[in-house]
């Protein structure tokens, strides 16, 4: 499977040859609901016979107390992202008995399938989709947090309900801001009205941008009551702040020829490789004004003279719900039974190794901007665009709501991205009628309990959590996904 990256290596270490370290992780045990854990061997124990094979080459005894056990991190991030991150975690692991290793892909999602099915995850897996973190925690395959749960700020983490017992699974690393537009300095601003950039393209995650555009402007016509709702599949979508958000965008967009529409479902979220002066991003790619994106988006715009406004006045909202913002993260949750990966988390969340995450971040070869972290008192970029984004990330009188689709199950999220690009395509009001009453079908697909056996992963055959005490409640996520800033 493409992306699938294997880390089961091994390696010696001779007391000649100080620096060279082993490569070879801990084996996994099997799924808690088919055995109980026992105690895994150690490559300390390879020592011995590590001394004996270099025995013949040294003359003079004495062994190293052995190879240092790798604990493996997957995670999202490649190229400059990857590369700060990695040098991070390189400096984490100085004086400690462990090798911190990092496995960065695209295709996160079917590498850490592909790893549970090889009953070989890694012991720290980063995901930035609270509805695939609350899958595997029904399906028993992350293990509660310890003291790491202290960083567990919201709304990016909080205590999930499984088997009856609340614990936190997964603590944020790296946060972003989603309510933001963007514009070239020397744009209309408020005087007229903006012409949207769109570029809805994103390989087999092609739609998020418009699910981005649905999500912020419910939040902010119906306020966080009625989001989480909505994204915790409590509410339809049928309702009818659901159905007047997808229609405020298409009003939003206003009307588009069939060759700017196919443009736009053909066009990366990231614009295009030829822009305007061979720079990338939506505002250098395409005939436009203004564009609703992530904070995340301004690493292609470090050389650009851009303006970065809160969206709320832009989505035909209510003054009530002004300073309520969506936001995203990447959290880190423990796949494996070693209690180190907890230790290892627990120093991946706090200040020390996000202010190694920033420094690393300025030294990379491409432009990388400074990452954002979740608390008041964490190291922030030292841009100004970077600083003014942490500013409301962590303004206390601000609400913030975790991204919608995220926080669904990846089957209703999945659907959600499709429905977006047949919306674009076809704005009228009859097919989206058709498109919320199948989103509505898939919800209720998803949130259905499950009395099905479960598979190899501890997944039942529909894709739900199965267990011992008989069916199941779906996987439902924390209800509490809207905050006021934590830390």
């Amino acid at each position: 499977m493409s992306g699938l990256i294997s880390h089961v290596t091994s390696g010696l270490i001779s007391p000649l040859m100080s620096g060279l370290i082993s490569r070879r992780p801990h084996p996994q045990p099997p799924h808690p609901s088919r055995r109980r854990h026992r105690s895994r061997p150690r490559p300390l124990l390879r020592a011995p016979l590590a001394c004996a094979l270099f025995a013949l080459a040294a003359l003079s005894g004495g062994c190293a107390q052995g190879a240092k056990e790798t604990l493996v991190v997957l995670g999202p991030w490649t190229g400059p992202e990857g590369k700060a991150f990695e040098a991070m975690l390189k400096q984490l692991d100085d004086g400690t008995a462990y090798t911190y290793a990092y496995e960065g892909t695209s295709s996160l999602r079917e590498t850490l399938v592909a790893q549970l099915e090889a009953d070989a995850p890694p012991d720290v897996a980063i995901l930035n989709s609270i509805g695939e973190l609350s899958e595997y925690a029904h399906r028993g395959r992350l293990r509660p947090l310890e003291k790491a749960a202290e960083r567990a700020y919201a709304p990016w983490a909080g205590p999930l309900r499984v088997q009856g017992r609340l614990h936190t699974y997964w603590v944020p690393l790296k946060v972003d801001l989603k309510s933001l537009v963007w514009s070239k300095k020397g744009t209309s601003g408020g005087t007229s009205a903006p012409k949207w950039c769109i570029g809805l393209a994103s390989q087999a995650t092609s739609g998020w941008p418009g699910t981005d555009w649905i999500e912020d402007i419910l939040l902010h016509q119906a306020g966080p009551t009625t989001y989480t709702d909505w994204a915790t599949g409590r509410l339809s979508w049928q309702n009818s702040a659901v159905e007047r958000a997808w229609k405020t965008w298409a009003d939003l967009l206003g009307t588009r020829t069939d060759d700017a529409v196919e443009e736009s479902l053909t066009t990366s979220f990231e614009g295009a490789a030829d822009g305007v002066g061979g720079k990338r991003g939506l505002l250098n790619s395409l005939d436009c004004t203004h564009e609703h994106q992530s904070a995340f988006i301004r690493y292609l715009y470090a050389d650009d003279d851009v303006r970065v406004e809160p969206s709320a006045r832009f989505l035909q909202g209510s003054d009530e719900f002004e300073n309520t913002y969506e936001v995203s993260g990447d959290m880190a949750a423990v796949f494996s039974d070693n209690p180190d990966a907890q230790e290892l988390v627990e120093l991946l969340s706090d200040r020390t190794a996000r202010g190694l995450w920033r420094d690393m971040a300025r030294k990379v070869s491409e432009p990388e901007p400074q990452p954002l972290f979740p608390a008041s008192d964490d190291p922030q970029p030292t841009d100004p665009i970077g600083g003014e984004i942490a500013g409301i990330l962590t303004e206390p009188t601000n609400k913030l709501c975790f991204d919608a689709s995220d926080v669904m199950p990846p089957s209703l999220r999945d659907a959600f991205h499709r429905a977006v690009l047949e919306y674009f395509r076809n704005p009228t009001d009859k097919h989206l009628e058709d498109l919320l009453k199948r989103l509505d079908s898939v919800r209720d697909a998803a949130t259905r309990p499950s009395t099905t056996g479960s598979s190899a992963d501890g997944s039942s055959a529909d894709g739900s959590s199965a267990g011992a005490d008989g069916p199941l409640s779906a996987a439902r996520p924390p209800e509490a996904i809207c905050a006021s800033p934590g830390g």
